[in-house]
């Protein structure tokens, strides 16, 4: 089957099975290996998207499902204008090691801080649950966020355009 789905802006199509998951659709049709595929069970939280603006697990999404929709991956947080808050404060406030969960923290980061500009920590606490980091605490995750909450830029502004969310 052919879908065309809305990927960082530009619609994206390909020929693909009926079972052909998102994250698969991302990684292998387009080449955004950004996206992580971690547990295949869906408890990691690594392959996390923004669907029409919303965070969804990728790999528990069929790519026949999101046709027609907008999909945001990690690599439309970065702009022409520079980084997304959100990737400029994982490296203020040292929110990563080994970088594997980083691309779908970051993605709901954005997804919460789109919803609330300025998150309490146990709101940012909340809205990452749904996600395993094997090397940190959590607490510079939290940290990062809170960050990114405090210094928005034009590249944020940039980014929502690219994913619809300003009118």
């Amino acid at each position: 089957m052919q879908v065309t789905i809305n990927v960082n802006g530009e619609d994206r199509t390909a020929e693909v099975e009926a079972r052909h998951l998102l994250v698969r659709f991302l990684r292998d049709d387009l080449g955004l290996t950004g996206t992580h595929w971690g547990c295949d069970t869906s408890n990691c939280g690594t392959c996390v998207v923004l669907f029409d603006g919303e965070p969804v697990k990728s790999c528990t999404m069929l790519a026949a499902m999101a046709a027609g929709h907008r999909v945001r991956t990690v690599e439309s947080l970065e702009t022409a204008d520079g980084l997304d808050p959100v990737q400029q404060g994982f490296i203020e406030q040292h929110g990563l090691q080994c970088g594997f969960c980083t691309p779908g923290m970051m993605m709901t980061a954005r997804a919460l801080l789109d919803r609330n500009p300025d998150p309490t920590d146990q709101e940012i606490r909340e809205a990452i649950s749904g996600q395993l980091c094997r090397c940190t605490g959590y607490l510079n995750i939290v940290r990062a966020v809170r960050w990114a909450a405090h210094h928005p830029t034009e590249a944020a502004v940039a980014a929502d355009a690219i994913a619809g969310s300003t009118p």
